[in-house]
């Protein structure tokens, strides 16, 4: 066994008979950090999940061997894995919301475990559970037992997922894509977090990513695993510095490049002004109302054949403008498209505008609708926007999909058959089948790996370029941004706080914000 935590030797894992992890080997150090990198689909998350043995046995079928410190996890009882589980190896997964009970406090959910493995209960364990939020970073720990986790934001359900899992202090901590689903400098405080904590409790880390250059400031080795198998491992610094297998190569260079392609134009397509959006959170018969101003005054112009960059954390209002614009939402204020005042039209007159005002929305398997081929969700517009006959919609079809770079062949199966990057294309392919002026992209790539979103980045720049579209592009991914958007906004609590040229505001942002958002962006160099 040597010094190793963990000891993999020849893991086979399959579903129903299909191998998906090839007979692999890895080590884990007591103390170190080993990052496991690679796309979706690459195995890594199932590798993780076997030690703990978290995969259903009903389907799967798991060979080779699996050792903690010395002793053959495969085919031991379950009683003892139970005591393994949040004890000596703890677990963090990707979203918090899924893996956080919606019906018990904060109290509730981290007493739960150390109940079972410490015997805490009463002030003993509230006392523990204190300690461990103060220990993550939750501000006002004593005042957030009682809360629920719909009452805190994404980072700090993350910093509760990792108190429990550092409930027991667990000589292992696996964490399973952490921070995919958290703004750039929510992320970073994630990472910066664990890697503090592993040094002060002396644990092994195990985290897993689909972003190599994420992992760079946390990692001491890096496994990079492609289609079920690891094909290149090496101490950090080297696979940064000169990484041997192609894969790593393309992981490396994964981020988007370069600038967008400059176009001159003097039209302005859309031109807003004074633009107010509010919720209302409160009130009643014997109390006024309280409003959420989530878009403040906003006032922003965008030419023809342009990209204009929406950038900012969760619920600093980016989305709400983007809908507002395309009045899916009740706003106040001016919004012009080619001069036309939209916020003068009602439903009816606004109807023959949405063919060219178009959208494309972060999560494709939630916007597609899973009971339509794809042929019939491309073609859903162009039945209500247009007169074409059945062969001209099934040619129109045709077509975008070869655009946008999948073989029609595809257009009778159904979203669930696609990958992530793949169900994108088609929603992209909705949008512009109707040949629109204008098209929101809002976060179409936050949910992609690397490798994916610079196709998707390159796919919109070329479309851009052979159709003249204009784009408005939101996100809170300054990589992405800066390879698509012409001009950029940056937006803090529903107000904009810098604006300018993409290539000036990078080159020397004036705002604090900005400056943090670019911090957390491009944050890079070795692991110590």
């Amino acid at each position: 066994m040597g010094d190793n935590l963990i000891e993999m030797r020849g893991l086979r894992v399959a579903f129903n008979g299909h191998e998906v992890v090839h007979g692999i080997d890895l080590d884990i150090r007591p103390g170190e950090c080993l990052a496991l990198v690679g796309e979706s689909g690459s195995g890594k998350s199932v590798t993780a999940h076997s030690i703990l043995q978290l995969l259903d046995p009903s389907a799967t079928q798991v060979r080779g061997s699996i050792r903690y410190q010395g002793e053959e996890l495969l085919g031991v009882h379950e009683r003892y894995l139970r005591q393994l589980r949040g004890n000596r190896i703890a677990m963090i997964f990707q979203e918090p919301m899924s893996s956080l009970n919606p019906l018990h406090t904060v109290e509730r959910q981290l007493g739960e475990s150390l109940a079972l493995h410490k015997g805490l209960a009463g002030a003993a364990a509230r006392r523990r559970i204190v300690e461990l939020l103060e220990l993550v970073g939750i501000q006002h720990p004593r005042e957030r037992l009682k809360a629920y986790p719909h009452q805190l934001s994404g980072g700090q359900r993350q910093r509760v997922m990792i108190a429990m899992a550092l409930a027991c202090e667990p000589q292992l901590l696996i964490a399973d894509e952490p921070t995919t689903a958290l703004d750039v400098t929510v992320q970073r405080k994630i990472l910066l977090l664990l890697k503090t904590l592993q040094k002060r409790l002396g644990m092994a880390l195990l985290i897993i990513s689909h972003d190599l250059n994420l992992v760079r400031n946390l990692a001491q080795r890096v496994a990079v695993m492609r289609s079920g198998v690891i094909v290149e491992q090496a101490a950090c610094e080297q696979l940064f510095r000169a990484p041997q297998h192609p894969y790593s190569v393309e992981l490396l260079n994964a981020e988007p490049g370069g600038a967008a392609l400059c176009r001159e134009s003097t039209e302005n397509l859309l031109q807003v002004r004074g633009l107010n959006v509010r919720f209302r959170l409160g009130g009643g018969w014997l109390r006024p109302a309280s409003y959420l101003h989530a878009v403040n005054g906003i006032d922003l112009h965008l030419q023809r054949g342009k990209t204009l960059g929406i950038v900012g954390e969760s619920g600093s209002g980016k989305s709400t403008l983007g809908q507002a614009i395309l009045r899916l939402i009740d706003a106040e204020g001016s919004i012009r498209f080619e001069g036309e005042a939209l916020e003068a039209l009602s439903g009816k007159r606004l109807r023959p505008l949405r063919k060219r005002l178009q959208a494309v929305f972060q999560d494709p398997f939630g916007s597609l609708s899973p009971r339509l081929c794809v042929a019939q969700i491309i073609a859903e517009g162009l039945l209500v926007h247009t007169a074409m006959n059945a062969q001209e919609r099934e040619q129109a079809v045709i077509e975008v999909l070869r655009e946008v770079g999948l073989d029609p062949a595809v257009r009778h199966r159904y979203p669930h058959e696609f990958s992530g990057g793949q169900r994108q294309r088609i929603a992209i392919a909705r949008a512009l089948v109707l040949k629109p002026d204008l098209i929101l992209l809002d976060e179409p790539t936050s949910a992609l790996d690397r490798t994916v979103q610079k196709q998707i980045v390159a796919l919109l720049r070329r479309l851009q370029e052979e159709h003249g579209l204009t784009y408005l592009f939101i996100s809170h991914d300054l990589a992405v941004v800066r390879a698509l958007a012409h001009d950029l906004i940056v937006m803090k609590d529903g107000e904009v706080v810098e604006r300018g040229e993409t290539a000036e505001l990078f080159r020397s942002a004036r705002h604090a914000y900005t400056r943090e958002l670019l911090a957390a962006s491009f944050a890079g160099g070795p692991a110590h």
